[in-house]
């Protein structure tokens, strides 16, 4: 009798990695995750220096892993089982005080934050006419270290930024803005400067971000009395609340700075070959995505172009190579440059330098948070 248990458990066993093979080829796959608002990984290339990097390996087993069938279905039942538990972690997102979720931060592979910062090294030796700032954003976890549960174990992301400022080969052409300097002093102020429940900071942040900027390369500095502050949407529950699952959280506002003196503003986004005339798509206040109201979500390469007054413009073109950090902040530099090229490294696969010769670039915003950076393996395009 036993021996037949035996049988049965093991075909139920090889039935169920059957069937779950099958569904993993015939199911159609999404490179992007709405759920966790990052891109997945795609079908890895197989070359000898990808094998022999374990490149190849890492980037199997994460394709596996994100496109694993139903995933979503499995990670809100695992939140579901941990909130039963009284768990104040889940998938990878604590339950902190004060109604915020912070995603787990753990000691980075600092050999490969080294490869990063050389690639922008070389970047800047490559281009030595080009004014190239990079700008590091902590994120929530790094800012608001109080408000995590009792003994959550977490890296102090000052030490990473501060370790990206020494491996950086700063000097004329190069200078480095550590996103600490400027979000601190305004960390206990009454505008939340992130997100509750999103990875995003938010339009006051962004802001902070853009005064700094202005500062650090010599602009006139917009001032917030210059804007009218709206309340676009009060029903936002981001990336770490989708992720982690946690019931009763209170939702996150989204503000927009609307200027007093508008100024028009639009979009060409090569991925699809359009023009859109506005910096803002209202569509997605609908939608789960709401930060995506911001430029209309993640695109490869766009053009901003503005209708800016002669006695507002700053310089005349800038180049911001991003992640999702900066899609806030761009509305406040079109409000002083009238040509902004954008480029995400994520999706972006064709020659910057190349692409700067070209449209005339001599300016550039490298803008990227801490928690994307040390995992980012598309920074050594900027190598090439």
């Amino acid at each position: 009798m036993k021996k037949r248990v035996d049988q049965l458990y093991i075909a139920g066993f090889v039935a169920i990695l059957f069937v779950m093979s099958f569904l993993f080829l015939l199911l159609p796959k999404s490179y992007f995750s709405d759920t966790e608002n990052r891109p997945l990984q795609k079908v890895p290339q197989f070359t000898w220096d990808n094998l022999w990097s374990k490149t190849f390996s890492e980037q199997t087993e994460g394709y596996i892993t994100d496109h694993f069938p139903f995933r979503d279905s499995w990670v809100s039942l695992k939140s579901s089982i941990e909130q039963l538990r009284l768990q104040q972690e889940n998938n990878g997102i604590y339950k902190g005080h004060d109604g915020y979720l912070f995603e787990k931060f753990g000691k980075p592979n600092f050999e490969a934050i080294q490869k990063y910062t050389g690639a922008i090294n070389k970047f800047a030796a490559n281009h030595p006419k080009a004014n190239i700032t990079f700008m590091l954003a902590p994120t929530s976890i790094g800012v608001y270290p109080e408000r995590l549960p009792w003994l959550a174990p977490t890296f102090p992301q000052v030490k990473v930024n501060e370790y990206v400022a020494d491996q950086l080969q700063l000097g004329v052409n190069l200078s480095f803005m550590d996103g600490f300097d400027f979000l601190r002093p305004a960390a206990h102020e009454q505008i939340p400067i992130f997100y509750r429940t999103d990875h995003h900071w938010t339009t006051y942040g962004a802001y902070l971000a853009y005064q700094a900027y202005a500062e650090n390369v010599g602009w006139t500095v917009k001032d917030k009395s210059e804007f009218t502050i709206k309340t676009i949407t009060d029903s936002f529950l981001g990336s770490y609340h989708t992720r982690s699952q946690f019931n009763r959280l209170d939702p996150d506002s989204i503000q927009v700075y609307v200027p007093k003196w508008p100024t028009s503003s639009k979009m060409y986004i090569a991925d699809t070959n359009e023009t859109i005339s506005s910096l803002y798509d209202p569509s997605y206040l609908e939608k789960k995505d709401k930060y995506s109201y911001f430029l209309g979500g993640v695109h490869a390469l766009m053009t901003i172009t503005s209708d800016i007054k002669p006695e507002d413009i700053e310089q005349q073109k800038l180049l911001v190579i991003k992640d999702s950090y900066a899609h806030s902040v761009l509305p406040f530099l079109a409000l002083q440059v009238p040509e902004i090229h954008v480029i995400d490294l994520r999706y972006y696969n064709g020659d910057i330098g190349t692409y700067m010769t070209e449209n005339g670039i001599e300016d550039v915003l490298l803008l990227f948070n801490t928690t994307t950076f040390v995992d980012n393996q598309e920074l050594l395009k900027l190598a090439r």
